[in-house]
């Protein structure tokens, strides 16, 4: 007989209860790599600002169509300064370097001491406008008692008959923006910035004028009588003083400060006028009786723009203004 003998341990530690087991939990999964976001398109660079000079052309702002230019350049080799006429200045005309528009939209003229004249009897440079009454009908004379042309409302009726308007009105607002400061004493500074020219002379040229050490500038006018008839010429000093050592003057306009001017004239009476935001206007009346402008024969037409008066500078020395308005009325 075979006996079998078991032996069984009661040691618990070989004992394990299921239920008391921890539930393992799995390993986490590991994230998975964000994905690299794409890197950013770089910004396209700005476009650059255009050239005011070489889009906008002052017309697109300014009626020019009854006037023409006057350009301190010789591009048809004549010998005296190039003109741009009705047609082509009110149609687009810009020259960059002497007539062009501002960024403020203003039409800006130029005019260095050096450069072509329009004349022979000319001293000095300019970038002017001529009023120019036919508005490009060259049918038209450009001199002389014509529709080109006006005369004062005391001219002999046959002129104003024949003419293109008698009387009449310029005002502009402008900024001068730069004056020379090179060259003599007595021509330093100064610069027209407007006119009435008649057939040789003028019965008003407006001046501004700032000397190197002065902060403020000066407006003075001067009225030339017909020379036909008496040899006589005037000065009008209404802001400052026209001298060439001239102090300071205390209610004088500064580079680049805004002003405007009248010339208004009925028969052989001239006022002149000159306007500033927050001061009083400054009115000076001419009487022109013994001018000999109510003569036969005398015409008349605006000038508006840069003429300078100075021809001892340095050639690369310049004035500059920039117009804002400008308009010319007349009687019928």
């Amino acid at each position: 007989m075979v006996l079998f003998v078991f032996s069984c341990s009661s040691d618990a530690a070989d004992i394990v209860d299921p239920e008391s087991m921890e539930e393992l939990e799995p390993e986490p999964e590991p994230e998975p790599e964000p994905e690299p976001e794409p890197e950013p398109e770089p910004e396209p660079e700005p476009e650059p600002e255009p050239d005011p000079s070489s889009t906008i052309p002052p017309s697109d702002n300014f009626d020019l169509k009854a006037w023409k230019i006057s350009i301190p350049t010789d591009e048809d080799n004549s010998g005296t300064a190039d003109e741009i006429k009705e047609s082509e200045l009110s149609n687009g005309y810009i020259n960059e370097e002497y007539f062009y528009t501002a960024e403020d939209g203003g039409m800006v003229f130029k005019c260095y001491v050096d450069g072509p004249k329009t004349s022979a009897n000319t001293s000095y440079t300019r970038t002017e406008l001529r009023e120019m009454l036919r508005a490009g009908n060259t049918s038209i004379s450009t001199t002389g008692i014509s529709e080109n042309n006006w005369v004062f409302g005391s001219a002999p009726q046959s002129d104003i008959d024949n003419s293109g308007g008698y009387d009449g009105e310029m005002t502009a607002t402008l900024a001068v923006n730069h004056v020379t400061t090179t060259g003599s004493s007595g021509q330093i500074g100064r610069v027209i910035v407007g006119q009435i020219h008649a057939n040789d002379d003028e019965p008003i040229r407006i001046y501004y004028r700032k000397l190197p050490d002065n902060d403020l500038g000066s407006i003075y006018f001067a009225h030339e009588a017909n020379e036909d008839v008496v040899d006589e010429e005037t000065y009008y000093e209404m802001i400052g003083s026209r001298s060439s050592s001239a102090s300071n003057p205390t209610d004088g306009i500064a580079l680049d400060e805004k002003f405007s001017y009248t010339v208004k004239i009925e028969g052989n009476t001239m006022w002149v006028t000159i306007k500033r935001d927050g001061k009083a206007d400054i009115t000076q009346q001419v009487d022109m009786s013994n001018s000999g402008y109510d003569v036969g024969g005398q015409y008349m037409y605006f000038k508006a723009g840069v003429y300078n008066q100075n021809n001892t500078g340095d050639a690369t020395d310049y004035v500059k203004a920039t117009f804002y308005n400008l308009n010319a009325t007349h009687s019928n």
